[in-house]
């Protein structure tokens, strides 16, 4: 049997748990109890509002089929048997909901076990779509809401290897992309190498970021042909037309009036240096016939691009259909060579091309920040979205497609919460495309999460064009937390909102927004899945570090806890950096005091039923003003962020200060490393798939766009395995098998626990067979928990 079947514990010194055999074991039952909690359904509303779809998701899979064969290439991971991807979240069960009726009804016909994905409304919100895979192939069904019966469609497996394998043209034809008939076997791996693998450069730059999963060797280039090869199929009924020939098609997308497929068609050669989505490729039309229409441009692999964060290929890209027109193409292209620190009065312009007219393409406008979206509505008026990483700066703009200008409506800091105005409301039309809502003169209505001093208060308000005043129509009521999550009629302020509070489940509501109360009609009674959380305490605090910016933090204390009785509680704190341009952007206050309490795998409130104050989100901000970047004060910055939690849990009467645990996952996990390497505050530590070694992200990480060459004191003083030697702390570390993550490589973890259990550490490392990035077994997960748990009762509940 496979070694790494079972979990590697490796422990430092003479110190070890009760149980240290190598074999999984289970957390307190509360904590199992809390993980594997029912969850609430998930929700989809119709177009026309009259019906919801709730969708319940299957349970944690267990290590055993995670240990199903898997393909790791191309920046992909694959199931070899079913032509899908093998990781993912699926649904176990489809429900109707007639809302004006109240009434539920069940959808015969769906296969079992149900594995369902990729659910999708028709255009008329008659029919529903979705994905089931089974174990050797992957099926689309349709079920009409009056017949209430899932129907196969296809005939031949879908491909799923890359992008949404299905689409809808029109209410009675779907679009998909079909395993090629007689594909035959999977390609065999040769018993011994041709030769060695040679890769070469010549003097051109080609700077790629720490991608994994990459195509490797000849072999993996076969393999990789034979899964991502598709045929893209029509099927109307029990009748099934393919179009043009079978190619490793990226992506299809339907034109407006439904005439046309949009393809993007990867070529060779296949690059070793980026995943898939950075292979050339070609971009084509077709018409429904199977007829190649036009092909667009064809583009070279993106190795040697400009890597930094406001860097773009030159290239034509962004290719899609105008939402307001037929059978129009939009894609964009640099005009400053893609190098965002080059000066130049103007970054990229849109162009846009009729498929059916020999014409070339014409340019529409040209942006002078990076170009990041555009928001169909009327000739008179589009909203186009540009940005800039370096500063920080956002704009949003009008277009007047018919004048040709674009006029700057709207600017700000992307960091600032406050000011953002959130999403425009849409109406559908005449191609049944999402496009800007426009019925009130001269005003847009958007929704947004209302971000302020008080926290996040979700809000509608409308913006005038003329003025820029701005006027709130809507805004949730303290004690509850509630957002709109679907427009159901802009014109009469008919929206689908969900509620909570910190006692009351997520629930969803139809509401007149125009009465500007909580008056509505409730179409879901979820009930609370966390029943053990019941009577745990929740209050966002505010606190000051050293310098002045405020921070913030969400506090969990246990059920019935009384300081006065109880006295102060060992802390577990969590936590995630984030870097800013301006204090006044990071002394913001975000979240709210008002959400339900929900309990996920990766967060720590599970310790609050076992005696633990817990902070979470505890604010962490990375500031760097004018020319400084924020990492050139990284450190100090997290010394100050942490201490000045600690003190605040300590005036508060709360918790000890003697007793404190930090953890985090990913960037959390290198926070957390970092702050044991140079502070003496905690009394143990929890790092998850963290990267501690910069040195072997050298062209760039997270906010940091500079390469280790350009500043190798940030890089050097940034990794905590250049600290090891300090790192006296108890250290938990902890990492999937098989993180596919850029830059936390699972050798990040290895090289650490061995640098600190070198220099005498208290450390000990713990992998998860199969696991990625984020974590899925059922098993693995409540060892886990198992192990944070005697982690933190050992080193901080329990320490003299």
């Amino acid at each position: 049997m496979r070694k790494s079947i079972f979990l590697v514990a490796l422990l430092a010194g003479s110190t070890a748990f009760a149980q240290d055999n190598g074999t999984y074991q289970r957390p307190p039952a509360v904590i199992e109890e809390l993980l594997l909690a029912k969850p609430t359904p998930t929700v989809s509303i119709s177009k026309t509002g009259e019906w919801m779809l709730l969708a319940q998701r299957n349970p944690f899979p267990s290590v055993e089929e995670l240990a199903e064969p898997e393909l790791r290439i191309a920046g992909l991971r694959l199931n070899p048997r079913n032509f899908g991807q093998s990781r993912g979240v699926s649904n176990a069960s489809l429900r109707l909901k007639h809302l004006k009726s109240n009434t539920e009804f069940d959808i015969k016909g769906i296969p079992e076990p149900a594995r369902i994905s990729g659910v999708s409304w028709s255009p008329d919100g008659r029919q529903v779509a979705f994905l089931q895979s089974g174990a050797e192939r992957i099926d689309l069904y349709v079920f009409d809401i009056d017949a209430k019966q899932a129907v196969q469609v296809n005939q031949q497996p879908l491909n799923a290897t890359m992008g949404n394998p299905y689409a809808w043209l029109g209410n009675e034809t779907l679009v998909y992309r079909a395993v090629p008939a007689g594909r035959g076997a999977l390609p065999k791996a040769p018993a011994a190498p041709t030769g060695p693998v040679v890769q070469e450069s010549k003097g051109r730059s080609a700077a790629s970021r720490t991608y994994q999963d990459l195509i490797k060797t000849p072999y993996d280039e076969a393999l990789f042909a034979y899964m991502a090869t598709s045929q893209i199929v029509l099927v109307t009924g029990k009748k099934e037309t393919p179009v043009g020939e079978p190619g490793i098609y990226a992506s299809v997308n339907v034109s407006p009036d439904k005439q046309f497929l949009l393809t993007r068609r990867i070529e060779k050669p296949f690059s070793y240096l980026v995943p898939a989505y950075g292979f050339p490729h070609v971009w084509e039309v077709y018409g429904k016939t199977g007829k190649l229409v036009k092909t667009l441009v064809k583009n070279p692999s993106s190795e040697g691009a400009p890597i930094g964060f406001d860097d773009v290929v030159t290239t034509p890209r962004d290719f899609g259909w105008k939402d307001d027109e037929a059978h129009t193409v939009t894609f964009v292209k640099a005009l400053d060579g893609g190098l965002g620190k080059q000066k130049a009065e103007f970054r990229d312009a849109l162009y846009v091309q009729d498929v059916t007219s020999a014409d070339a393409p014409k340019e529409l406008f040209r942006t002078r920040r990076r170009f990041e979206d555009v928001i169909w509505g009327t000739q008179e008026l589009a909203l186009v979205y540009e940005s800039m990483f370096a500063d920080r700066k956002e704009r949003i703009s009008i277009l007047n497609q018919q004048a040709g200008r674009l006029d700057s409506l709207y600017e700000r800091s992307s960091n600032d919460a406050y000011s953002d105005l959130g999403t425009p409301f849409t109406t559908r039309n005449a191609f049944n495309r999402p496009v800007l809502f426009t019925g009130r003169k001269n005003e847009l209505t958007f929704r947004s999460q209302g971000s302020s001093p008080e926290g996040d208060m979700p809000l509608v308000q409308t913006l005038d064009l003329k003025t820029g005043k701005k006027n709130i129509l809507w805004r949730c009521q303290a004690p509850f937390f509630e957002s709109v999550v679907e427009v159901i009629d802009p014109e009469k302020l008919v929206v689908l909102t969900s509620r909570e509070s910190n006692t009351e489940v997520p629930n969803y509501y139809i509401r007149d927004l125009r009465k500007r109360s909580l008056v509505g009609t409730k179409v879901t009674s979820f009930e609370n899945p966390y029943k053990a959380m019941e009577g745990v305490s929740k209050q966002k605090i505010t606190y000051k570090r050293a310098d002045g910016i405020q921070l913030t933090g969400d506090l969990y204390l246990p059920k019935g806890y009384d300081p006065g009785k109880d006295g102060r509680l060992p802390v577990f704190i969590w936590a995630y950096p984030r870097e800013y341009k301006s204090a006044a952007d990071a002394a913001q206050v975000r979240g709210s005091k008002y959400t339900f309490t929900r309990v996920g795998y990766g967060g720590p409130l599970f310790w609050v039923t076992q005696g633990y104050a817990i902070l979470d989100n505890a604010e962490m901000p990375i500031v760097g003003e004018g020319n400084r970047e924020p990492n050139d004060n990284f450190i100090p910055q997290l010394y100050l962020n942490a201490h000045a939690a600690i003190q605040a849990l300590s005036k508060m009467g709360v918790g000890d200060s003697n007793r404190v645990a930090v953890g985090g996952h990913s960037y959390g996990a290198f926070m957390t490393a970092n702050l044991l390497a140079h502070t003496k505050l905690f009394k143990a530590g929890i790092a998850r798939s963290g990267a501690y070694n910069r040195t072997l992200t050298p062209f760039g990480f997270q906010a940091e766009e500079r390469t280790y060459w350009e500043a190798p004191e940030v890089y050097y003083n940034m990794s905590p395995f250049s600290f090891a030697s300090s790192i006296k702390t108890p250290l938990l570390l902890i990492h999937g098998e098989m993180d596919n993550n850029p830059g936390t490589f699972p050798i990040q973890s290895e090289r650490l626990y061995n640098a600190v259990k070198g220099h005498g550490g208290t450390v000990r490392f713990v992998q998860l067979p199969y696991e990625s990035h984020g974590y899925s077994a059922r098993e693995n997960i409540l060892h886990m928990l198992w192990e944070q748990t005697q982690w933190l009762d050992r080193y901080v509940r329990d320490a003299k």
